[in-house]
């Protein structure tokens, strides 16, 4: 069995990061991938934005060309995916890992088709994969959506919209222009400040006109087949008809598979441990890059402040050789 120098967990922008730069320090890798090449991307809304504008987006040093002031989903897969092919790198596809162990300092890895040997693992998951749940009766009703793609099969439909992060207010205002009687309701007392500038004051202006109803300091009590129970920031309790759930309430990483990976999980926000000046967690050679540094706080990292982790680890891993 091929002794591989470092094995990459997720082919997202970070991930293939790290295998760019194994590539340049002759470094043999892998990249495991449980979807296609940035499968979170794939699964963003067709229609999506970036905040960021492209040239920070780019990795590997090499130009990403947009004609708009800020690249859309279909640009970054246009990017990451060509930087695959050019790059040739070393990506297996719809490939899940089912555990990490460590024995003798050499990490073995599962996967669903295979068991690798590596001295080095890079595990860079980001957090798209679990829906952070409601928790209330109906959530697993074929009408609750957690991830959202886009507006058409909304028109005409009776929509509430869980949250105000940049993914719900963009679900409210598109099924809102598709013809949806579109309804949020928002834990907190306003429109989340994170949320897109040149979208804000949409989605504001929106609420006060009344063309999008919102309930701020609400929560939401039950999902019926066709209505809704919540709670409003009096305490009373409203029924509406409704016909699908927008639950755009986040996602989170795979803890469990963390913990049982041996990273140590603390806090309230769930925060993995790692060394900030290298990247390794309490597992020696075993390493986090991306948003899954985060835990909970999924808005600490960006692919764009996170595209550092690449340099670092493989510096690390170099020094240690």
């Amino acid at each position: 069995m091929e002794m591989l120098d470092i094995l990459i967990i997720g082919a997202g922008p970070i991930g293939l990061n790290c295998a760019l730069e194994a590539q340049k320090n002759n470094l043999s890798h892998v990249i495991i991938e449980k979807g296609t090449i940035v499968n979170s991307l794939y699964n963003y809304p067709l229609y999506m934005r970036f905040f960021s504008t492209a040239e920070k987006l780019e990795i590997g040093e090499i130009p990403f060309i947009s004609t708009a002031p800020k690249p859309g989903r279909q640009e970054a897969l246009e990017y990451y995916q060509g930087i695959a092919r050019q790059k040739n790198l070393n990506i297996n596809l719809y490939e899940k890992v089912l555990g990490v162990s460590k024995k003798d300092e050499i990490f073995e890895i599962k996967t669903t088709k295979a068991i690798y040997l590596a001295k080095n693992v890079v595990i860079a998951t980001g957090f798209y994969d679990i829906p952070n749940l409601m928790n209330v009766p109906g959530e697993n009703l074929p009408k609750v959506k957690h991830y959202y793609t886009e507006p058409y099969p909304y028109a005409r439909q009776k929509i509430v919209v869980v949250g105000s992060s940049n993914s719900a207010v963009d679900a409210a205002l598109e099924t809102y222009r598709k013809g949806a009687e579109v309804t949020m309701i928002v834990r907190h007392s306003e429109i989340s400040k994170s949320v897109k500038y040149w979208v804000k004051p949409d989605i504001e202006n929106r609420i006060t006109e009344g063309s999008i109803k919102a309930h701020f300091n609400a929560e939401m009590i039950e999902i019926k087949e066709n209505s809704v129970v919540f709670k409003d920031e009096k305490g009373e309790t409203h029924e509406i008809d409704n016909d699908f759930v927008l639950a755009m309430t986040g996602y989170l990483p795979d803890f469990d598979f963390l913990k049982n990976s041996g990273i140590e999980i603390n806090g309230d926000c769930l925060n993995p441990f790692y060394n900030p000046e290298t990247m390794e967690t309490n597992i020696s050679n075993l390493y986090l890059a991306g948003v899954v540094c985060g835990g909970k706080d999924t808005h600490l990292w960006f692919i764009e402040n996170s595209r550092v982790h690449a340099n670092m680890i493989i510096n690390t891993i170099l020094s240690k050789s």
